[in-house]
Formats: structure tokens, sequence, C-alpha cells
């Protein structure tokens, strides 16, 4: 055999042994520069097949996998591009080398009755430091600092130290307090849930509150409407049987469930035949106020009542009888019995020019308001810690407390109101108007009004449908 070989090649041309000789050599060198195949397949074997993946290969190819140096010398040289073993594999490993995510450990207290912070980070194991620290990133909003008997603290501790903090102040406010490498952040969370248009109506035949509740008011929303039409319906003294009201408000929903109510959009009170309305505007300032549906504003310029009275234990008349002399004396104001120590609110926006003991007023205080109209609170227990004689005082701002200092025959506010120092009925006087709309509001109020007043009378006619016994609204 070598023979014939050796006969052929010397049967070539010069120029091919030439040739041929330098490819013996090529080949050569390559032989000896390159491993052999069986330290490739051992290196192969090490990376892709280790032992405790063989069973995933098993169920991942059905047929049992078994690395023999037959079928590494095969699996090597067989193809030099990655087969879908090797993918497999490949995979396999890459996943068992991912560490599993690591469980936070979050601890929840409820706040009971009379705990603080400090308390509840005792609870949970945390110093007084870690109350600092905390209330310090909090102290801006000082959200930490209201804390209410049902609502849950979550703590995150790794290690004895207090990584997260979790507070739920409602279904809709959140805090989250984290750990830096300066101390703690604070993230505010918020939800916003959807608000939809709702109405009720309905007639009094006992009072304002059990018939509003009736008709599915709740007393939030009861005390929103009488202080909307407070300025002209004493609500304890002026509704009759028959009177009915229509309300439309705001209600709150969360992930589909009722979670409260919102404001009240517009509002109609027919009293002894006579109708009270009003739209709620917010003007480009972001002002909201409650005006009538032409643009008058629905807030006087002072208070009816500046207390909230059990009942008028002597009205105005200039030829009473006084209880305590026995003689004929003018009552010049009205006297509203109360508790002691109910507050009392100032009527309207002014400068306090008395302050102490005036003969049978006892402890009084007199307001200046503006218009030369001026007010008085008499039997006073006390007054309210700050003010003294020169004060300014805002309208429903809080200036003493019922008592019966002076002649008094029991606890009660005597109240006047004295234009040009002359006495008038307060329970009767006609009661200047706050501000109406601004002029250059009056475009977008209109609008908004008339909006407002079509759902409540779109609302109104649905439910009379719904409900024929119900009286009509005027």
């Amino acid at each position: 055999m070598l023979r014939k070989v050796s006969t052929l090649i010397g049967s070539l041309p010069k120029i091919h042994l030439a040739a041929a000789s330098i490819c013996t050599l090529i080949v050569g060198t390559t032989l000896l520069l390159l491993p052999s195949e069986e330290v490739e397949a051992t290196r192969s074997t090490l990376k892709l097949v280790p032992a405790q993946v063989q069973p995933a290969q098993s169920a991942s190819f059905g047929t049992e996998f078994t690395p023999t140096d037959e079928h590494e010398e095969s699996f090597d040289t067989e193809s030099s591009g990655t087969t879908e073993p090797e993918m497999a594999l490949a995979s396999t490993q890459i996943e068992a080398a991912v560490p599993p995510p690591v469980m936070e450990n979050w601890i929840d207290y409820d706040v009971r009755s009379g705990d603080s912070l400090t308390s509840l980070f005792k609870r949970a194991g945390l110093s007084a430091r870690d109350v600092y620290q905390v209330s310090q990133a909090t102290e801006e909003n000082k959200v930490l600092s209201r804390l209410y008997p049902g609502q849950t603290i979550s703590f995150l501790i790794q290690e004895g130290e207090l990584q997260k903090l979790k507070f739920v102040q409602d279904r809709l406010n959140s805090v989250e307090i984290s750990r830096t490498d300066d101390g703690y952040t604070t993230q505010v969370l918020s939800r916003t849930p959807d608000v939809t248009p709702h109405i009720v109506s309905g007639t009094i035949s006992n009072s304002l509150f059990v018939d509003a509740s009736r008709a599915g008011l709740s007393d939030n929303m009861i005390m929103q409407l009488a202080q909307i039409l407070g300025w002209d319906i004493d609500f304890a003294l002026d509704i009759r049987k028959n009177d009915h009201f229509r309300v439309l408000y705001e209600e709150k929903f969360l992930d589909g469930e009722k979670i409260g109510e919102g404001d009240i959009l517009a509002v109609e009170f027919v009293n002894q035949g006579e109708s009270y309305a009003a739209v709620r505007y917010t003007d480009s300032n972001g002002d909201t106020n409650y005006f009538t549906p032409d643009g008058q504003s629905m807030r006087k310029a002072f208070l009816r009542s500046p207390v909230d009275f059990r009942r008028i234990s002597s009205g105005f008349n200039p030829a009473r009888l006084h209880p305590v002399l026995g003689t004929k004396r003018p009552h010049r104001g009205v006297d509203y019995a109360a508790a002691t120590g109910t507050p009392i609110k100032a009527s309207g926006d002014g400068k306090i020019i008395w302050r102490g003991t005036k003969g049978g007023y006892g402890r009084c205080i007199i307001v200046q308001h503006g218009g030369n109209i001026t007010t008085l609170y008499a039997h006073m227990s006390g007054y309210k810690s700050g003010l003294s004689t020169g004060s300014r005082v805002k309208q429903g701002e809080v200036i003493g407390y019922v008592g019966m200092s002076g002649l008094a025959s029991g606890p009660h506010l005597h109240y006047e109101f004295r234009v040009n120092g002359v006495h008038k009925n307060p329970m009767t006087v006609s009661l200047p108007h706050a501000e109406p709309v601004a002029k250059a509001e009056h475009t977008a109020f209109q609008r908004e009004s008339s909006r407002l007043m079509a759902m409540l009378d779109k609302g109104a006619t649905e439910l009379a449908l719904a409900n024929p016994q119900q009286p009509p609204s005027n």
C-alpha cells in the first residue's frame, strides 16, 4: 500500500509535490496545537452535565441520559453548535444558581386606647432612639402624632433594627417609612375614591334630624344642610310639619364599596311655603362657598344664633317681667338656655370692645362690627383664653362659655344685637349678606349653578315618580 502511495506521489509534477508538502506541514502543526477530543469532551461534561441536574434532563427529554465516554465523544464532535440538551441544561443550571426571594416578615400591632408611638415601639422591641429617628422623619406632616384605636402599625425588623414601618390612617391614606443610610424617609400614599352624585328628598313630620335620617342622610350630611341654610332657617324654631327638602350630594366609593360622603352640591328646603336653595361653587382662586342660584352668598355677615341651645328661655320683649327682680323690665335680647360650659361663638367678624364684669350682665363680652353694629354676650361662666379688649375675632370663633354669672336664674346666654345703639330683635332683624359672587366669576357661576339645579330638579322628579305620596317641591 505504501509502495503504491509512493509511486503515485512520484508521478505528480514538482509543483504539485511542493503544494502537498506545504499542506502536510500546516495540518501537522494544527494537530499539535489543538487539544485532544478527550480533553474537550471532559471540559464540556463538567460544565453542562452536573450530577444534580440529571433527573431534570430525564424529565425534559423522556429518555435517560448517561454521560459515558462514548456519548461524550459523540456529543462533542458531532456538532460545533449548541444543541437542545445543552440549552436545557444551561437553563436549569442558571435557575438553580438564582437565590430564592427573601421573605419580609412584617409584624402588625393594633393601636389601643391610650397608645402612643413610644408604647407601640416598646411593644415591638424597639428603642427610644428609634422613636426619635422616626419622629424626625415624620416631623413635617405629624402623621404619627395622631393615633386612634383600631388603626394598625406594621414593623419590618431585621437583626434588631427597624427597616420599614407602615401606618394605615384610613382606607384612602397610608404612610411608609423606610430606613436609609442617613436615617429614615417618609412616603405618603393616597388613593382617590370614585365620586358620584346622589339625591335624597324628604318631608318633615317630626324634626329635621329624624326625618332627614329616615330619608337616608347621614349625621354629617344633616349638619352640612343645617350649616348651609342656618342663616335663613332656624331649624330649632322655624320648621313646620310638611316642610320638605331635597339634597344633591357626593357619595364616595372605593373598589365598588361605598366608604362615605363628600360635600352637598345643591340643596333646597321649603319652609312654611318659602323656598331656600343653595349651590356649591369653587371660584378661580380655589375658594369654595355656597350661594343662592342667582349668586348671592348664603352666608350672612352674622349668625342668627351664637350658641347651640336647648331652647329659648326668654325672647325679645320690651315689657317683660324680670324673673329675678320681679319687676317689669324690658328684655332687649334673647336668652338661649344651654348647659354650663357650652361654647359661645362670635356672631360676626369684629373687635372686642369690652371683656369683663358688667353689672347684672355678669361676665360679658361686647363686639364691635362694621356698619355700626354691636353684639353683646352675657352671663358667661368664663372667657376663652387669649382674648382681651382689642382682640379681633372671626364669625363662629369661640369667645366664651355659657354660665349664670350676674342676675340669672339658670345657665343661659343673654344675647343682644344693636344697630346704631338701638336694640333689635336678634331673631327677626334683617341680617346683611356676605359678598356675592364676584363679577369676573358670573359666567362660570351661572353655568355651574344651572347644571346643579338641573340635576336637583331631575332627581326630584324621578323620586316623586317613584314615591307619589311625597309632596312635590315648589
